[in-house]
């Protein structure tokens, strides 16, 4: 049986492979061939008839009659589609909605679901995840064991009958199943809503498995593997695991968990990062060591680009991915299988190669710091506070950051909030090094540096222990993708955590 398993899948493997290498050829007839097929397959629904899908036979058509929209704009009509109305912005009904509040706003996002979205973007991109890390890993044994996931709460809607939860729970609750076979926790356990007694289930439930793949949000992956040294009182995630071999890992950026992740072990592990959102499975890491991620131009999405230097203006230029440059910063525009058209996801992201398309994320494009005119993005951040870490021989936990305003003869500053796992032995010396870091970085910060005319150096303050977990506990975000806002160019989170800490 374990010949034929690898036979089958060995077939698959090379079958998806060749494909893959076909799109990385072919990027641009690619997406155009895509575009044409959803505006088709759309045309009858009301959103397709106000925008006469019909008469669209170039992207030049497509992108002068749909206007950009954001989840405000689309609010109204998927509240249609949640109350069973059909044909709205997708053909036919819709039963799941991927539920988000999100880091900047406390209102509920409800993205729908397709039954396209889920398997030929979602599920497709699982599969090409994994074909992609067996074809740079030809002698793993990955399949020879269990894949842990960790997801988020599932919850009845039972106003509409519809269905809505985390991403991640929908997915799980509808698995395949080839995925079902090697997944656990159980889906009773997987989908159990309080997060706090879920953790504890599954660490008793999973500790004594032969697990060797953990799929998850890397914040909350290492919440949990630290319950489960906890649990069974060993000082290595290896000795209770011997053969897990990857972690596929995404929503926040890894740069911070790093060293903390490779204090677990004491044998090689390998870490591959994915792009999934609420909205669709965008990329994934093609490379060995290398976070960068191939976008993934078949899995019915189409991609468009605002250049973030004309992101807040009225009038934003939105170019398709043939026009695209290297190491610019672009707020992600995505139209999907799922009714979502001309959508702003709320990324920003930079290409690190065109041939093929790679990406990294950026940041958001509400999480910044730029009440001064200094500009700084998370991706400024997170590298600045990975090479301080290193300088200073100190570990993150968790942070966020935002402005001190400027007020009568007082400059401005940024304020930080800082967990630390590992505290650096001087403080003013970390701060110091984290502004050089900064400045290294980003020119438009060094400017407003300068002599402390409009910024004076960072104000940080050492966290105690889980103040942002008791921060998210308080404000009912535990689990599944919710995250700690980075940056904020208010002092909405800064002042929410200074009361607690």
């Amino acid at each position: 049986m374990k010949y034929l398993s690898g036979y089958l899948t060995s077939f698959f493997i090379k079958k998806r492979i060749k494909k893959i290498e076909y799109i990385i050829q072919n990027p641009i007839d690619i997406q155009h061939q895509l575009i044409h097929k959803m505006i088709v397959y759309a045309r009858d629904t009301e959103f397709g008839k106000k925008y006469g899908f019909k008469d669209i036979k170039k992207y030049k058509q497509f992108s002068e009659r749909i206007p950009i929209c954001n989840y405000m704009d689309l609010k109204p009509l998927i509240g249609r589609i949640r109350r069973g109305e059909k044909n709205v912005l997708w053909p036919g009904k819709v039963k799941w909605f991927a539920k988000s509040s999100g880091t900047t706003n406390t209102r509920s996002k409800y993205i729908p679901v397709t039954l396209f979205s889920m398997h030929d973007c979602h599920y497709k991109a699982g599969k090409d995840m994994l074909s992609i890390y067996i074809h740079n890993h030809p002698k793993t044994k990955i399949f020879f064991g269990k894949a842990l996931r960790l997801g988020g709460s599932h919850k009845l809607c039972r106003n509409y009958n519809t269905f809505y939860g985390d991403l991640s729970s929908i997915l799980i609750k509808n698995l395949p199943f080839w995925a079902e076979y090697i997944s656990i926790p159980r889906k009773k356990i997987a989908l159990m809503s309080e997060w706090e007694k879920k953790l504890e289930t599954i660490v008793k439930e999973t500790g004594h498995k032969d697990v060797r793949i953990l799929l998850g949000v890397c914040s909350w992956l290492l919440i949990f593997l630290n319950r489960l040294l906890s649990e069974f009182h060993k000082r290595k995630i290896n000795e209770i695991w011997p053969n897990l071999e990857v972690i596929f890992h995404g929503g926040v950026s890894f740069k911070p968990y790093i060293k903390q992740y490779n204090e677990l072990f004491n044998q090689h592990i390998n870490y591959y990062n994915v792009y999934s959102a609420s909205e669709g499975f965008f990329a994934v890491q093609d490379q060995r060591n290398v976070e960068d991620l191939l976008l993934l131009l078949d899995h019915g999405i189409f991609y468009e680009f605002i250049p973030m230097e004309l992101f807040h203006n009225s009038y934003k230029k939105v170019i398709p991915i043939e026009e695209v440059e290297l190491n610019k910063n672009y707020a992600l525009v995505v139209s999907t299988n799922a009714g979502l058209w001309r959508y702003i996801v709320g990324d920003t992201i930079r290409f690190t190669s065109l041939s093929p398309y790679r990406i990294s994320i950026s940041g958001r494009t509400n999480h910044y710091i730029n009440s001064f005119g200094e500009e700084l993005i998370m991706e400024n951040a997170e590298i600045a506070l990975n090479r301080t870490c290193m300088k200073t021989n100190s570990i993150i936990r968790e942070y966020t950051a935002g402005p001190i305003y400027i007020k009568k003869k007082n400059s401005g500053a940024h304020e930080w909030i800082i967990e630390f796992k590992k505290n650096p032995k001087n403080l003013s010396h970390f701060r110091d090094t984290l502004d050089n870091e900064l400045k290294s970085l980003n020119s438009d910060y060094e400017i407003k540096r300068y002599k402390n005319i409009v910024l004076r150096p960072p104000v940080i303050h050492v966290a105690r222990k889980d103040l942002f977990y008791d921060w998210l506990k308080m404000h009912r975000k535990l689990g599944g993708q919710n995250k700690v806002p980075r940056l904020s160019n208010d002092r909405k989170y800064i002042d929410s955590l200074l009361k607690i800490k």
